[in-house]
């Protein structure tokens, strides 16, 4: 595998082992030292044009478990202020010797725009409204492990709810937990849907809740939006909102994910913590294991038996 930009790229199988691969990387988080040589010698640089916190902290994170050198390029420290287009600053840095790129930018299609300029790897870390494959991955992983699967996530039930319109996370889940053999579908009014679903829709979250194994609820992404959607947030929170009502009628083993940040009293109501199926704080911890596993596998070629202590 030589890039990851899409979950449409890896396929199945590649999924299913990147999940596999996760799992020996959270034994190796889970150790009082939890630093392998692994990918000693390799650097990965995060070029990122939008503001983020989980992914480019996971990356680094990651990196530096598997002994990778880092460097993090943001756009209000760079020469992209004095004009530098986006192919010179790719070219430059890759000059420096980087064996992997972790991109996010705000324009679908960078990351594949972007590997035709240079022999590094290339990991989507989110562009534009189109994709976000770790994100998928590391929701992918969690709900295996939170529900006690080791393949696939045949006949469970996914219901992705909020702005899928504009949510390149939503892509990516649709893709990742279809390709995995669940059901999903897609809860939000009409005007935060896609023109086209790949899955079924409903506007109706109270038709589907009780039948649910996962509740996925994103947020509203106002930044993205260049007209009114909704006619307000409190009737949006109203109709498509976690209440404490609705979180009493979810199924005693239903997981409730949010990819953060979130947006409290808008798509969610109650305190998660307080929710017996929240893992959204154990989605943050697994993302930095599955991207671990997404940098050895792009880097780790012919270094199986360095992720041992």
């Amino acid at each position: 595998m030589k890039h990851l930009r899409s979950i449409a790229e890896v396929g199945t199988e590649g999924v299913l082992r990147l999940l596999d691969l996760t799992d020996t990387m959270v034994e190796v988080n889970q150790r009082p030292n939890p630093k392998v040589p692994a990918l000693r010698g390799k650097t990965v640089c995060n070029l990122f044009y939008e503001d983020s916190t989980r992914t480019r902290l996971s990356f680094e994170t990651a990196a530096k478990r598997l002994s990778a050198d880092v460097m993090t390029f943001t756009v209000k420290d760079s020469s992209v202020n004095k004009g530098e287009s986006l192919r010179d600053t790719i070219e430059t840095v890759a000059a420096m010797g980087v064996h992997a790129f972790v991109i996010r930018h705000g324009s679908s299609g960078v990351p594949w725009q972007v590997s035709r300029w240079t022999t590094a790897s290339i990991i989507n870390g989110g562009d534009g409204w189109h994709a976000h494959p770790t994100q998928a991955l590391l929701d992918a992983y969690t709900v295996r492990t939170a529900l006690g699967r080791t393949g696939g996530l045949d006949g469970l039930h996914v219901a992705i709810v909020g702005d899928i319109r504009h949510s390149r996370v939503a892509r990516s889940d649709v893709e990742v937990f279809t390709a995995l053999g669940a059901e999903v579908t897609l809860v939000a009014p009409a005007t935060l849907l896609p023109p086209v679903a790949p899955v079924p829709t409903t506007d109706d979250l109270d038709a589907v809740i009780e039948k649910l194994d996962v509740l996925y609820l994103l947020r509203m992404q106002r930044e993205r939006m260049t007209e009114a959607l909704v006619p307000s947030l409190r009737e949006y929170s109203t109709r498509f909102g976690l209440t404490a009502e609705r979180a009493r009628r979810l199924p005693e083993h239903a997981l409730v994910m949010h990819p953060g940040p979130m947006n409290r009293g808008v798509e969610i109501l109650v305190e998660p913590s307080e929710l017996p199926g929240a893992v959204i704080t154990q989605q943050v911890a697994n993302g930095v294991a599955v991207r671990m596993a997404v940098l050895f596998e792009l880097l780790g070629a012919g270094r199986d038996m360095e992720i041992d202590e």
